[in-house]
């Protein structure tokens, strides 16, 4: 008899966002003529860069001569690509990176699953909370968790709670821990990281063996120039710490499909034996077997990013995001609310007004404004009392969404 992977049954509250469209669709049904804007899932809604578009379709034309066309690509991605990607994302900014060392995929959101492949099942594991869901759901999958208690924690990970008293950036754990994920600027909270704070995380990292995974897939919404886009800024980052990078978030890649992973290749972990391996090896052999890269068409996509029409254009998508977030920040601050984030990126993190439960927060404004945010309580423990809103919207929605929740609670 066939037989499951019952780490998944451990799962019983289902994933965050589908849990969000179920009562969504359920309260749509039931009121057929209401007008829901949703500012839940982080999803873009501008159109892509035209210097993107015209990159893809010259590349489509390729593929329709036999002297130009492409088959199965370099699984780690093409050079032209990687090399723009090491240049200006990271070598403009004193990081010492190499083309070689960078992997395109899919997205950030697989290789922040997918990198537990190439670890073993007996590390302990620190993961910020809140956290994005995923960190925490594909530990759950791969066995490296025991079941979780009544508010959501599952046995065996490190909880390090991020709070309005800590600014949402988690102070260094006590104990030693082997894998920690740090997301910055972070979703849910839009909180961002000095140098200052990534340095003491690379210090603990390099005095503890521990491997750091940075999620940077925001990275672009930082306007502050004393900030650092990449962990890879911090001196000692590279013998501690793996980088994941998307195209999803700067130049609208969600429904195209583009990121990176960055594996310095001096970067290493111990076998059962003791002896040291380097991950980029194993990493480099995990994308050959189970990848076969992003498509010739997207790549090229990706690389006009780069280009100095693509650069300006980008930037006014980023700018066009931002001022949404600083319109969802002053108009929710005017009505009263507390609220952080939405500076130096796209996440607003509202606190639940009148000692609601995040969910009955998400419930009243479905309700009494047909408004879509994320609880925060899907985000782990400590969102409890929290409530995500996400700046990737039209303007006309975002100013009309504000409108109905500052009528609601300041009338």
């Amino acid at each position: 008899m066939a037989t499951i992977n019952d780490n998944y049954l451990k799962l019983k509250a289902g994933y965050l966002f589908p849990e969000i469209g179920r009562r969504v669709n359920a309260f749509a049904q039931a009121n057929p003529d209401a007008k829901i804007i949703k500012l839940g899932i982080g999803d873009v809604t501008e159109p892509l860069p035209e210097a993107c578009r015209t990159a893809m379709i010259k590349a489509v034309e390729e593929m329709g001569d036999r002297a130009s066309f492409k088959g199965y690509g370099p699984e780690q991605g093409y050079t032209w690509l990687l090399e723009k990607i090491a240049a200006q994302d990271f070598q403009a900014r004193g990081c010492e990176v190499d083309a070689s060392e960078i992997f395109t995929s899919d997205g950030s959101k697989c290789d922040t699953g997918n990198i537990l492949d190439i670890f073993g099942n007996n590390n302990i594991i620190a993961v910020t909370d809140p956290v994005y869901p995923v960190y925490v759901d594909t530990n759950v999958m791969a066995g490296n968790t025991g079941s979780a208690n009544d508010k959501g924690e599952f046995e065996g990970l490190v909880y390090l709670p991020i709070t309005a008293q800590n600014n949402f950036t988690a102070q260094i754990p006590s104990q030693k821990v082997d894998l920690i994920y740090l997301c910055f600027p972070n979703n849910p909270t839009g909180a961002v990281a000095t140098k200052e704070h990534l340095k003491a995380w690379v210090d603990y990292a390099r005095a503890n063996s521990s491997i750091i995974f940075f999620d940077a897939a925001y990275e672009a919404y930082i306007t502050d120039a004393e900030l650092p886009h990449s962990i890879y800024e911090i001196e000692g980052a590279r013998e501690c710490a793996i980088e994941f990078r998307s195209f999803s978030k700067n130049a609208g890649f969600t429904g195209t499909r583009c990121a990176f992973t960055v594996v310095p290749k001096n970067l290493t972990a111990k076998a059962a034996d003791g002896s040291d391996v380097e991950l980029w090896k194993l990493w480099n052999r995990r994308q050959s077997t189970k990848f076969n890269g992003v498509s010739y068409i997207v790549q090229r996509g990706a690389e006009a990013v780069y280009s100095q029409e693509g650069q300006a254009q980008i930037q006014e998508l980023i700018s066009f995001y931002l001022e949404n977030a600083k319109i969802i920040r002053e108009k929710l601050t005017a009505a009263g609310l507390a609220v952080y984030g939405g500076v130096n990126a796209p996440y607003v993190w509202v606190q639940t007004p009148n000692g609601l439960s995040s969910w009955d927060f998400f419930d009243k404004l479905l309700h009494t404004c047909n408004v879509v945010g994320t609880p925060g309580s899907g985000f782990g423990a400590a969102g409890e009392g929290y409530f995500r809103i996400s700046a990737f919207n039209s303007r006309e929605n975002v100013e009309e969404a504000m409108k109905r929740i500052t009528d609601r609670f300041t009338s």
